[in-house]
């Protein structure tokens, strides 16, 4: 997938955008970039009908792919260093949503399908000793 980056768009646009490539899975903006490893503070998060002319600290526009392939950090530091957009990634688990924070070597993939065996309740397999034995 191509998300375009621009001063003229809003932060709910990309997260609507990256949503409907990974439906488990959720960009928050901070005004300020997290560490590797570590939680974004929620003091610094950017409400979504904020644009990226308010937020960001490199105004270059452009377009970026997003491949399945890519892993979480690789997301998370294209967007800062190319946009100046300090992200987390978050990943969907039942009812909340979770920081990648130790998982961000992971791809997007692996993530979005982590999510998805997370929310829906995925029942594990019937071991076969609780099959009928009459």
């Amino acid at each position: 997938m191509k998300i375009t980056i621009n001063d003229q768009q809003s932060i709910s646009q990309i997260r609507d955008s990256f949503n409907q490539a990974f439906p488990f899975l959720k960009l928050e903006f901070f005004s300020k970039r997290h560490e590797s490893g570590q939680a974004s503070p929620l003091q610094f998060l950017i409400r979504k009908d904020v644009t990226l002319k308010e937020c960001r600290t490199v105004h270059h526009s452009g377009e970026i792919s997003i491949t399945p392939e890519m892993k979480v950090s690789e997301l998370e530091q294209l967007l800062w260093t190319g946009f100046g957009l300090g992200v987390q990634v978050f990943r969907k688990s039942g009812n909340v949503w979770l920081e990648t924070i130790l998982t961000d070597t992971w791809t997007l993939a692996e993530q979005n399908a982590e999510g998805e065996f997370l929310s829906k309740g995925i029942e594990p397999d019937e071991p076969e000793y609780y099959q009928d034995r009459n």
